[in-house]
């Protein structure tokens, strides 16, 4: 297996920039950009992430906006999830120049 991923983004072949430009005299084009696995790792255990398959943010979204529906598809939500919480606690605040505001103290069960 390779190393290197290409870039998964739709338009990346046709962003202007000079690190896409491929080819000789009349021959040149815009190349998606070749990524380095691993390039940013989030922790010791070397695991994939997103920035191993989309050069920036700009062909992370472009691929986001593409696919989002076929994506959902893969594991829809068909109801709500929920997390047990203990009764909500209010706390009332006032500073010394007189401001108050509100702090609202909630803590998951178990």
């Amino acid at each position: 297996m390779s190393d290197y991923n290409w870039c998964h983004g739709p338009h990346c072949h046709t962003n202007q920039t000079q690190s896409r430009v491929r080819g000789s005299g009349d021959n040149k084009v815009l190349r998606t950009i070749k990524i380095k696995q691993g390039r940013y790792s989030w922790g010791n255990d070397n695991s994939t992430n997103h920035w191993d398959y989309f050069c920036n943010q700009s062909c992370l979204m472009d691929y986001i906006r593409t696919h989002i529906t076929s994506v959902i598809a893969i594991a829809p939500r068909r109801e709500a999830l929920e997390t047990p919480i203990k009764d909500p606690e209010r706390t009332e605040n006032i500073n010394s120049y007189g401001y108050s505001w509100s702090r609202w103290n909630i803590e998951k069960k178990g």
